[in-house]
């Protein structure tokens, strides 16, 4: 049976808040939930980012439940620190925490300062982080010179018993046939015309093994009218593709990029219904491809979402 989660969007909800949402999906029956981590949100109006890392120990000690997140190793994060982080989480809260690694994107990394790399340097240096992770997981002593991250006498003393799943999150099937040579699993994020289907299929094509998992975004409210204005006021700034959500800096950009996006545009790209039908239908027909459906909701308010989901959706796909 296919897993369906909790997507806890950090971008649209604040930490505390985000903390008792979680809790709640998981007593509402929700099987898992995973995390974004970014630095700003997709626009003015989301309004958080808190730092994931930090609200993952918590939400793992509060929950019993497994949990994931990505992360973008490379920039704003040093993959020996990410190295580290997973390595803690996966230790304390065991076969409960896995990450997904992506080469990310330009408005959560370039607070480093760091010049934003063209697209093939962040797809080599994320399969470069993505090896140095796994050596220090597997606890080999690293120094490296060369490549795009230094690191010089890294080692980890405290490391889980069997090392935290390292899965890949991809949006192209460009991205996921690379992929393939290193994840051990796969989430991607459901696209205009099933185009993620197309990535699943590349990722497997190229050999990809272990699971492959869906993020969803969605919005449902009581009325047909009310889910559409809860998708727009949210989510228009989501509609873009490469390479400019991969490029804007600021969620000033975004917002003045989605200025006259249309709605058809939105509903695209996040599935709306006041139907919870046709949300269960819709959620079926992908748990033929995937091995775990995380549901976002994209309003901020989550807990009528996750009662009427937790009511009437999950047994039904169950």
């Amino acid at each position: 049976m296919t897993l369906v989660g909790f997507h806890c969007s950090q971008e649209q909800i604040s930490p505390k808040q985000l903390l008792a949402d979680v809790q709640h999906a998981e007593a509402a029956g929700f099987a898992a939930a995973m995390s974004s981590d970014h630095f700003f949100p997709w626009s003015v109006r989301q309004g958080h980012s808190g730092f994931t890392f930090s609200w993952l120990g918590a939400a793992l000690a509060s929950t019993s439940f497994p949990m994931g997140s990505v992360c973008a190793p490379g920039q704003r994060y040093h993959p020996a620190l990410v190295a580290q982080a997973t390595a803690t989480l996966g230790q304390m809260f065991k076969d409960r925490y896995w990450v997904a690694l992506g080469a990310g994107q330009n408005m959560n990394e370039h607070v480093t300062g760091d010049k934003w790399p063209a697209e093939e340097d962040r797809r080599r240096r994320l399969e470069e982080c993505a090896d140095l992770i796994a050596r220090l997981h597997a606890g080999e002593w690293i120094s490296r010179h060369s490549g795009y991250t230094t690191v010089e006498d890294a080692y980890l003393f405290d490391r889980p018993d069997e090392p935290v799943p390292l899965y890949a999150a991809c949006i192209t099937a460009d991205s996921a046939r690379r992929a393939a040579r290193w994840a051990q699993g796969m989430i991607t994020v459901n696209q205009p015309a099933a185009a993620h289907r197309e990535t699943l299929q590349a990722y497997r094509e190229a050999g990809g093994e272990g699971p492959v998992m869906l993020q969803i975004h969605l919005s449902w409210a009581p009325s047909q009218q009310q889910a559409e204005e809860i998708a727009y006021h949210q989510w228009k700034t989501h509609t873009f593709g490469p390479p400019l959500d991969q490029d804007l800096p600021t969620p000033q950009h975004f917002d003045t990029a989605g200025e006259h996006v249309p709605l058809e545009s939105v509903l695209e790209g996040a599935w709306t219904s006041s139907s919870l039908d046709a949300h269960t239908e819709w959620l079926g027909a992908e748990a033929e491809h995937f091995d775990a459906l995380y549901l976002h909701h994209v309003g901020q308010e989550q807990a009528p979402f996750i009662d009427a989901f937790g009511e009437h959706v999950l047994p039904a796909l169950a």
